[in-house]
């Protein structure tokens, strides 16, 4: 059963100032852009289009405790060979539907099922980033011919997380600006935290209730029936996920599997849009 609606933000005041910081990142998403409200078995749906309609379609799924537009920065960079669409995964902190969809079962890939049939998609190039990089894994799973290629930012479900990771944000968050900075500073790796990442987690401490479940890892005999090229980046300063052992499993299991590790990076992964379009665009179309 999916979350009542309404419960994902704090308040309404704290729903409405998440929404004018996404407004505003959208504002410098690569033009044209347009947005459109999509049905699914699990929520309305909101989605970010922009680059040529008519060329190969990429789909961009985003972490938890975010949205389409933190997507930004590799946009730029996709949407001058591809047709990108980002969708806000409903109880999430977007436009989408606020009602969770649960993890376990079919939901996920029901949902994606969904969000490609209102756009008119049917084999697509996928790339997620945490959450979102669970939510990719299991599609090209369950959906093996749909998928061109794979890209992977620090994806959940290889490995287990770590869960001491949840513990020191509980107790960090309530500390205020000095908190919430240190748990950034973690989720970056220890390096410089940008001041607009800072202000941002602040905003979602405040604002949003974080989903509390972690993706499950993946089986084996689901990860094997991945059929397209998988490119995977990962940091191994992460304090959210097993980086190298998640990687080792995956290129155990996969038969086309490439991996880019960051020795000095965390679970935030910037200045990758490049290497994607390089590895999308050797797909067929």
């Amino acid at each position: 059963m999916r979350e009542e609606a309404g419960t994902v933000f704090r308040s309404g005041e704290g729903r409405r100032a998440v929404l004018a910081k996404y407004d505003e990142v959208l504002s410098r998403w690569p033009r044209p852009v347009s947005v459109r409200d999509v049905p699914t078995r699990h929520g309305r749906t909101r989605v970010v289009l922009s680059g040529p309609e008519g060329a190969p379609p990429v789909v961009l799924l985003h972490g938890s405790t975010s949205n389409a537009v933190s997507w930004l920065g590799e946009a730029g960079i996709l949407s001058r060979s591809f047709r990108v669409a980002a969708p806000d995964m409903p109880g999430e902190a977007g436009y989408s539907e606020e009602a969770r969809f649960p993890l376990a079962g079919t939901a996920p890939e029901e949902w994606l099922d969904d969000v490609l049939s209102a756009l008119g998609f049917d084999r697509i190039l996928l790339a997620g980033m945490s959450l979102g990089g669970w939510t990719a894994l299991r599609y090209a799973s369950r959906r093996p011919g749909r998928v061109g290629r794979l890209v992977l930012l620090c994806p959940a479900g290889a490995a287990p997380a770590r869960a001491s990771f949840l513990l020191k944000s509980l107790l960090l968050i309530p500390r205020g600006r000095r908190g919430v900075e240190r748990l950034a500073s973690m989720v970056y790796g220890g390096a410089e935290v940008p001041r607009e990442a800072v202000e941002y987690t602040i905003l979602m401490g405040e604002s949003f209730r974080p989903r509390m479940d972690s993706p499950p890892v993946l089986p084996d005999e689901e990860l094997a029936r991945i059929d397209c090229p998988v490119l995977y980046f990962g940091g191994l300063k992460d304090a959210l996920l097993r980086t190298r052992r998640s990687a080792e499993r995956l290129a155990r299991l996969l038969p086309d599997f490439r991996a880019e590790l960051d020795p000095e990076a965390g679970h935030v992964l910037p200045g990758r849009g490049e290497r994607i379009c390089e590895f999308l665009a050797a797909s067929p179309s």
